[in-house]
């Protein structure tokens, strides 16, 4: 019997024959997108057999297959990419260890070859590595230091493809108390690293000592004695400076990262994955994947609500979906597979959430969307966390249980982590939604310089729903959001432009307290951007860090308006198309679109 083929935009269907349909040695497309989710499901439940349960093989694989092909939940790209082919590594997420050593520098930039050309997006803390001019060999040479080393490692990535089909993607994570952080702070200061996101690893410490205006010490990375002391409020303008410019470097908060980390018996995390959402522990991989908010409501006696009980069952089935991955994954290298399979930790995220929004009436930027993110994510962490406790009392806890915090707690769960919020970057576009938890980026845009150089029109199709429901002629305000992107400069009325607000429009507050409602209920961590006019100065961004840190976020990322030179996404989609990046923490190669 032919695959259900699934209802999908005309972009949708564009970037699906761009990345993801399979291809014969001629490079024609032999498959549908129907016949896409049908190899994923098989792929993914194959797990079932491997781990005794081969008279429910089949039942997941029809429930995994109606997931994809309804477009209520999308697992990440490698999945739809690698699933039920040869290839077979279905990661999206990885963090590698860099020691310090020639060995170790190059063995590092070796196991990165081997995941990016799988599909996945590497990390890496450089923070490990002796600074630029200490002693090497003996003292007869000197190191070149961090910012050097992952220069190699981006001009590496520049001729890999991840999965043959798109650019590799990393992050590089410094510790703030490296001596060489300064040069760390600047490195893309010149256009340069462009295959890298790039953090700063800071501390609470070091964030009193800022506020203090205290110094604050810089020390060896290989004895922890100090070797310099710097000013830490001077130090932050540093970091703020440079991220008012260029958008980089971000923060990742570390012991918020560590505080709820359940493997601390196993050592401290130290970086993240491309797009920030999940810190891992050295050797680590993560499966994501995204539930389609969008598709989670009901319409009762007229009124729009959440349908709760149908986000529980697909939280549930996205869970043993992930849990399936993890077990049929080709990992790149044994050390990967040891710790994957060991933590089995997976991240079940959202997205749709802005346009879960506008179908129930609520703005983006008020207190009842903020109300509305705690309780979804809540209910989400919930179910997800119930449905590892049940796999675990079906399959077993995860290897590495024995001295985790779930040990003791008492908590015997499946996987050491079940929540993340990716940007979903072209998995929105498949299933036709807004990207992850970010606002509407715009009511009509462009996106350039994706898909080897295609160019995506969009104009949002709830703004003409919501129109035409209040029997308002579109024709007029269609045309002046093209030009625009924007209802604001529309004649429209005031209730339906504050209903339409966009992701410039948003106040920087409320984006962290979206952000922060989330993370309440995230195991891992979120991935989302706090997008800025350019107007904005390098004293308000100071602030957007310092509330971020305060709020109790695990990372924090800004982009202002024109900071960088190319633009991929372009509000409006007529002549007079105003520029604009929105540039989510994400893989530099899929997520800036």
């Amino acid at each position: 019997m032919a695959a259900p083929q699934p209802l999908l935009s005309d972009n949708a269907m564009r970037v699906l024959k761009a990345r993801y349909l399979r291809r014969d040695a001629e490079r024609r497309i032999i498959e549908t997108p129907g016949e896409l989710f049908e190899r994923v499901a098989r792929g993914v439940a194959h797990a079932e057999l491997l781990l005794g349960n081969a008279r429910q093989a089949a039942h997941w694989q029809a429930r995994f297959q109606e997931l994809l092909a309804t477009l209520d939940f999308l697992p990440n790209s490698p999945t739809l990419m690698n699933a039920g082919t040869p290839m077979g590594q279905l990661s999206a997420c990885f963090v590698l260890p860099v020691e310090d050593s020639i060995e170790g520098i190059f063995d590092a930039l070796k196991q990165m070859a081997l995941v990016q050309r799988t599909g996945g997006g590497t990390g890496f803390s450089f923070s490990r590595l002796r600074p630029r001019g200490a002693s090497v060999g003996g003292g007869a040479g000197q190191t070149p230091g961090p910012v050097s080393c992952f220069r190699v490692f981006d001009a590496a990535t520049e001729h890999i493809k991840l999965g043959g089909r798109r650019r590799g993607a990393n992050m590089a994570v410094l510790r703030v108390d490296h001596p060489d952080v300064r040069e760390f702070i600047a490195a893309k200061l010149d256009g340069s690293l462009p295959n890298f996101n790039i953090s700063v690893g800071v501390t609470d410490a070091f964030m009193r000592a800022a506020a203090e205006d205290q110094p604050f010490d810089l020390l060896d990375p290989r004895t922890g004695r100090r070797v310099d002391r710097t000013a830490a409020r001077a130090l932050f303008t540093e970091i703020i400076e440079a991220a008012w410019q260029t958008g980089d470097p971000g923060l990742l908060f570390l012991d918020a990262v560590n505080r709820t980390h359940p493997l601390r018996h196993r050592g401290e995390i130290e970086g993240t994955n491309p797009c920030g959402e999940v810190p891992l522990l050295p050797h680590e991989s993560c499966n994501l994947g995204s539930i389609n908010l969008a598709h989670m409501i009901r319409e009762q006696r007229g009124r729009v609500e959440v349908d709760w009980d149908k986000l529980q069952a697909t939280t549930f089935a996205a869970v043993r979906l992930l849990d399936d991955v993890v077990e049929v994954n080709r990992y790149p290298s044994p050390e990967i597979d040891e710790g994957s399979r060991g933590s089995r930790k997976i991240g079940v995220g959202v997205m749709g959430f802005a346009e879960l929004l506008v179908r129930l009436g609520i703005p983006y930027d008020s207190d009842a969307a903020v109300r509305a993110a705690d309780e979804l994510m809540r209910k989400i962490a919930e179910a997800a966390r119930e449905a590892s406790r049940e796999l675990a009392a079906e399959r077993g806890v995860y290897p590495f249980w024995q001295g985790s915090r779930h040990d003791q707690e008492g908590l015997r769960v499946r996987n050491a982590t079940v929540t993340a919020i990716a940007p979903t970057g072209t998995i929105s576009i498949i299933a036709g939604t807004s990207a992850g938890i970010e606002p509407l980026f715009a009511l009509a845009y462009r996106r350039t310089h994706v898909l080897g150089g295609e160019t995506l029109m969009e104009v949002n199709p709830l703004l003409r729903n919501e129109l035409e429901r209040r029997r308002i002629d579109p024709r007029e305000v269609i045309e002046a959001v093209k030009r625009t992107g924007r209802l604001q400069e529309a004649e429209a009325p005031a209730e339906l432009r504050r209903l339409f607000v966009t992701a410039h429009e948003v106040p920087p507050e409320r984006h962290l307290e979206i952000q922060a409602a989330f993370q309440r209920h995230v195991d891992n961590s979120v991935s989302k951007t706090v997008n800025l006019p350019e107007s904005i100065t390098p004293e308000e961004i100071g602030q957007i860090y310092r509330r971020a840190w305060e709020l109790g976020l695990k990372g924090v990322t800004v982009y202002r308006y024109h900071s960088k030179p190319a633009q991929v996404l372009e509000l409006g989609v007529g002549e007079e198309s105003y520029h604009f990046e929105h540039a989510a923490r994400c893989d530099p190669s899929e997520c800036r679109v």
